[in-house]
């Protein structure tokens, strides 16, 4: 499903903008361009949390705080998808 954002952007922000679009550009609109930044940008951030919990199951496993799983990982994740 399709929506529209108008944004305000500086002269500086406009002119960034209109350089990354248009003819001999990777980018043919303006708007391909803002779509491009906005999904690296979500991507950034789930790949941060994921990088979080890593940290936090690395720490866990220094600090000996840790149980032996006795079960099925893909059962688990059969359970439990997403």
């Amino acid at each position: 499903m399709a929506s529209t954002l108008n944004l305000s952007l500086t002269d500086e922000l406009r002119a960034f903008v209109d350089e990354q679009s248009g003819d001999g550009t990777l980018y043919a609109t303006p708007s391909e361009f803002v779509r491009d930044l906005l999904r690296k940008q979500k991507l950034q951030m789930e790949a941060e949390k994921l990088r979080a919990g890593v940290i936090e199951g690395f720490r866990d496993v220094a600090e000996n705080r840790v149980h032996q799983f006795r079960g099925s990982v893909r059962e688990l994740m059969n359970k439990n998808p997403g």
